[in-house]
């Protein structure tokens, strides 16, 4: 790879000398160790089961999700217009984005808004990965003359409204095994705050940088995270005080249950729900997409 290729890389994720990595098209460079074994619980959207949700709440608040009903088309398209907005350059993308898509990077910190608001790049305390902050609520009303932009804003729309809708199903659901009032699930329903993110995490090149997380160890403060992945995986999940990694698979969701259902678990009937994860940076993290839909925050 010649330097050029670094510059959609930050500065500061950009190699100081030239990196022996193999080629970003080599079968050896996803030649990772994905995990056969995916211990995260299963709910099927088409026929939700109220213990199984229960029980994957109280002892893992996260599951995976299958049937979902969002067209593999539309994913793909979603990963390969976001992999071609990462890969231009860095000042590019910084001027080229502005709310209700804002682009951002070293942090995952952001307000509604999507402005940083914590990057400590001095102390060289800041996460690996860089990402898109798209506001569904005004995403409409964005019109780009680059097509490809408008692209890739109309694929985040349908992508908004389809996650608006599992988000609502799911939410649903978790209220009737809460036995929330009909009037507190109808204020939790409101999408006007939903927003998604698409992050990609950058490769590590040098030893120093293999110290540096994607994303820290932490629960959401929302209400649902939907996270979809692509195939090189890097998610790890908390349970009983263990670590997994979770199995990367295209067809399914993840959805975690942030710290605001937590509290509803809690104040409702004592339950435990809310999930802890993070992304870890390993060596040959490269190309690595992940996008995420919090809704009814």
């Amino acid at each position: 790879m010649s330097q050029t290729e670094y510059d959609s890389y930050p500065p500061l994720f950009r190699p100081r000398r030239s990196p022996t990595l193999p080629s970003p098209d080599s079968d050896d460079f996803f030649n990772q160790q994905v995990p056969d074994f995916d211990p995260v619980p299963v709910i099927d959207s088409e026929c939700i089961n109220q213990k199984k949700l229960d029980e994957a709440c109280r002892e893992w608040g996260m599951f995976r999700l299958i049937n979902h009903g969002i067209p593999l088309t539309l994913l793909n398209k979603l990963h390969d217009h976001a992999k071609k907005l990462f890969s231009l350059a860095y000042e590019s993308k910084q001027a080229s984005f502005t709310p209700p898509i804002s682009y951002f990077w070293g942090t995952p910190g952001l307000t509604p808004s999507g402005v940083v608001i914590q990057r400590d790049v001095r102390a060289q305390n800041f996460n690996w990965l860089e990402g898109f902050h798209v506001l569904l609520t005004p995403l409409s009303q964005l019109q780009y003359e680059d097509p490809m932009l408008d692209s890739f804003r109309c694929l985040l729309e349908e992508y908004g409204r389809q996650q608006t809708r599992l988000a609502t199903t799911i939410f649903e659901a978790l209220a009737k095994n809460l036995q929330l009032d009909s009037e507190r699930t109808r204020a939790y329903l409101s999408t006007a705050t939903g927003h998604l993110r698409v992050h990609r995490y950058p490769c590590c090149f040098e030893a120093e940088q293999l110290r540096a997380w994607g994303i820290d160890v932490h629960t959401d403060s929302s209400v649902l995270s939907i996270l979809h992945e692509d195939e090189v995986g890097g998610l790890q999940v908390c349970s009983n005080n263990q670590w997994f990694d979770v199995k990367p698979q295209f067809d399914s969701l993840i959805v975690n249950l942030g710290d605001m259902m937590q509290g509803e678990g809690e104040q409702a009937q004592g339950k435990n729900l809310g999930g802890v994860f993070c992304a870890p940076i390993r060596r040959y993290r490269y190309r690595k997409l992940q996008v995420q839909a919090l809704h009814l925050c």
